[in-house]
């Protein structure tokens, strides 16, 4: 094993509540892989509205909207590393995984372990994740990408927002010439979601804010809708719809999708809990379909991506890790396009 320093710097989650709750520590144990596992010295590491909500407990349970809780519907338990997203260089290995591994260019697999196709632990929430030098995970969760062109920030960018998108897309039956509409375009997941939807041929049209349009009409959309100027329900029928913001418009979203056509949902960035009339549902014939993160094959996919560099991730800003509370705060302002990157 490659020897690791005792100590590492590492922004640590004390319990649910505000920002005041990461604290940027500078002697927490860096760990030590066990068997079967590896640890990534983290060169970059993303910003998501996941880390956020986690940290505050924001995502309520089956039961009770409001209860204080992770994305599985509980509470997390602390001290925990938050941060889902992580690339970086393999610094040390476990007994059972090839030495070889060790200096090898990786992104991790956000998902920690899957039922079937689908993530039910995710690092940063009920495992430790990349806020810090130095990650631990399984071998299985490395994805090789050396020699991609794209530099660590952007690879930070892609498993999470670009495994979320392409999650999506996976789920519908999309296709080049078909038209399809993508809601927060501006965002992670709606950026990822433009470009490789454009990248596949399909007529995208934008749904983003006044302040951003030209940057997203920048990615080679087909058309832009102005969230707060265009009324949504005036845009012409789509085959697909991809949706990340739910809130009051969810109900104008479904009715763009035209009969017998898909409605992906992986996100409710205004507002969860909402109005909508069930019959555009089933009398349309429309499918709605739940999305959360990326099926392993997906992940397969997405670091082929990688390395060919066939997806170009936009990263509006960087920060220290020591500024972690700073660059959370302007994620919160969601006064840029793409995403913002920590480089531990």
């Amino acid at each position: 094993m490659t020897a690791l320093p005792p100590n590492m710097a590492a922004a640590v989650t004390l319990g649910h509540g505000g920002p005041e709750q990461t604290e940027v520590r500078s002697d927490w144990p860096t760990p030590r892989p066990g068997p079967g596992q590896a640890v990534v010295r983290v060169t970059a590491a993303a910003l998501n509205n996941t880390d956020i909500w986690s940290r505050q407990g924001a995502y309520g349970s089956a039961s009770d909207p409001d209860a204080i809780a992770g994305w599985r519907g509980v509470p997390l338990s602390f001290p925990r590393i938050q941060g889902i997203d992580a690339a970086g260089m393999v610094a040390a290995v476990g007994d059972g995984v090839d030495g070889g591994w060790v200096d090898r260019r990786v992104i991790v697999d956000p998902a920690f372990a899957y039922d079937g196709p689908f993530p039910v632990e995710i690092i940063g929430s009920e495992v430790d994740g990349g806020f810090c030098e130095y990650h631990l995970c399984s071998q299985s969760q490395l994805r090789e990408v050396t020699g991609s062109p794209l530099s660590d920030a952007q690879l930070a960018c892609l498993p999470t927002a670009y495994g979320t998108a392409l999650g999506m897309i996976n789920r519908a039956p999309v296709g080049s010439g078909d038209r399809v509409l993508v809601t927060g375009a501006s965002g992670g997941v709606g950026m990822a979601a433009v470009q490789m939807l454009v990248a596949k041929g399909a007529e995208v049209v934008a749904r983003t804010s006044e302040s951003k349009r030209d940057l997203v009409a920048a990615a080679g959309v087909a058309e832009l809708s102005v969230r707060g100027v265009d009324n949504i329900r005036a845009l012409d029928r789509v085959k697909a719809a991809f949706d990340v913001v739910g809130g009051d418009e969810f109900a104008g979203v479904m009715d763009r999708v035209a009969p017998g056509g898909h409605l992906v949902v992986a996100g409710a960035i205004a507002g969860p809990v909402f109005p909508f009339d069930v019959r555009q549902l089933y009398l349309e014939q429309r499918t709605l379909v739940g999305s959360t993160m990326h099926t392993p094959a997906d992940f397969e996919e997405l670091a082929g991506f990688a390395v060919s560099g066939s997806v170009d991730p936009i990263v509006a800003e960087t920060f220290a890790l020591t500024d972690i509370a700073a660059a959370q705060e302007r994620f919160l302002a969601k006064d840029f396009v793409g995403k913002l990157v920590l480089l531990p």
